[in-house]
């Protein structure tokens, strides 16, 4: 039980980078960006090959990452979701072209990385023991660079002018237009961190879970439930939805067979959202 509580707490802080990156993109120009799965793959990918074909250091390939999909989701803004929304007021066309541009992305990773599962070994010695539980320190590693990475984005929102602008955008886009911020340079920015952060949740659990270039889909609904979960374009939910599917994506694995586990969590997100379809912190969508 313990062993899997913990298991929970390290999926729970990697799935928040994924979640907190959906949930800015959404907050400020409302999409859900479906390619965000094919950017976390992305993240894990250029990892891999940065580590453990080039032989830089680990540092060095999370780092790639981070700043390769930032300049992806820049050019995914300022390329296409931009000039969409420019043209069009319906929202079911940046939907389409999320949808697009996740089998666009998803194929080129496939040209790119080839088909086989990838994965890196950090070289980081040490079991801890905490209670009846085994943790690698590989994994302390993982969980506490991904709660740093939580808590310096929370900081950078609250903190820093530009955080407070992507916050004002996400609360009033005209009126923040009117104090004569540049928007579009902003929304770019935003999405820029959104997809870096999903490159660092890969970059990261690279190290627990190989990845490969067909797994982005499932991993961008294990974002969308996060989202759902904790209510649409808020922090704070964002992170307790993404501890939640940690934990309860963990205990399943742990205590039911592999196939019931998700089967189970769709059941019971169908049964919340009933219940409370505005999720655990209660802002409606949109």
């Amino acid at each position: 039980m313990t062993q899997a509580l913990i298991n929970g707490l390290v999926l729970g802080a990697n799935y928040a980078l994924m979640a907190l990156g959906l949930t800015l993109i959404f907050a400020l120009m409302g999409v859900l960006n479906f390619a965000h799965g094919q950017l976390y793959v992305l993240g894990g990918f250029v990892t891999y090959y940065v580590f453990t074909v080039m032989g830089l250091p680990f540092v060095v390939a999370v780092l790639a990452s981070i700043v390769v999909l930032a300049i992806v989701g820049f050019l995914f803004d300022a390329l296409f979701f931009r000039r969409v929304q420019q043209r069009s007021a319906r929202e079911e066309s940046s939907m389409l072209l999320a949808a697009g541009l996740a089998l666009l992305l998803e194929s080129l990773i496939l040209l790119g990385f080839g088909e086989k599962q990838r994965g890196v070994a950090l070289s980081v010695s040490g079991v801890y023991q905490i209670f009846d539980a085994y943790v690698p320190a590989s994994r302390v590693v993982v969980f506490v660079v991904a709660m740093l990475a939580v808590v310096l984005f929370i900081l950078f929102m609250r903190h820093t002018k530009p955080g407070r602008v992507l916050r004002a955008i996400a609360q009033d886009r005209d009126v923040t237009a009117l104090q004569g911020v540049n928007i579009a340079l902003y929304s770019g920015v935003g999405f820029a961190i959104g997809s870096a952060l999903a490159g660092l949740a890969g970059s990261l659990l690279v190290t627990i879970f190989a990845v490969n270039s067909g797994m982005g889909t499932a991993i961008s609904i294990k974002a969308f439930i996060m989202v759902m979960l904790g209510g649409a374009g808020i922090v704070s939910g964002a992170i307790v939805g993404a501890f939640v599917l940690g934990m309860v994506e963990a205990l399943g694995y742990a205590f039911l067979p592999g196939s019931v586990t998700y089967l189970v969590i769709f059941v019971g997100l169908i049964l919340f959202l009933v219940i409370r379809p505005n999720g655990i912190m209660g802002k409606p969508w949109g």
